[in-house]
């Protein structure tokens, strides 16, 4: 059974909501100098926006992987997201694994602070289009 317009509309507000609300985490977890917590928390901004752009199209998926392989194939290589935001998802989600599992590479500032403000217009780009998707 699939989700009914209300149902997608309510995933896509909150979905949204979560991705302002992990970018704000990233943020103030970098100014306690928390550098893989800042890496988890801006990847997962992305991965809730792109999520819910995702559920606003109809678009169903069981992995990460499966989320940044839709939102590149439907959303990226049509031309709706810029290429860069493309490669942008993908970069989080390798700093999040590094960061989470590596037991061998630390993250750096150089790593981390540059993704912020792309990550910040990546979650207003794709929420809006989400929103746009559903008439909110």
């Amino acid at each position: 059974m699939g989700l009914t317009d209300e149902n997608r509309k309510d995933i896509v507000i909150y979905r949204s909501e979560r991705a302002f609300a992990a970018l704000e985490q990233a943020k103030g977890n970098l100014q306690m100098g928390y550098l893989e917590i800042t890496a988890n928390r801006l990847y997962y901004a992305a991965y809730y926006a792109a999520s819910a752009l995702l559920i606003a199209n109809e678009i169903r998926v069981k992995s990460h992987e499966g989320c940044i392989g839709q939102f590149n194939l439907h959303f990226v290589k049509t031309g709706l997201v810029p290429i860069e935001m493309g490669k942008l998802f993908s970069i989080l989600f390798d700093m999040r694994l590094t960061g989470d599992y590596s037991d061998r590479f630390d993250l750096t500032e150089e790593d981390v602070v540059p993704n912020i403000l792309p990550t910040q217009d990546f979650i207003i780009k794709v929420t809006s289009l989400a929103k746009e998707k559903l008439g909110l």
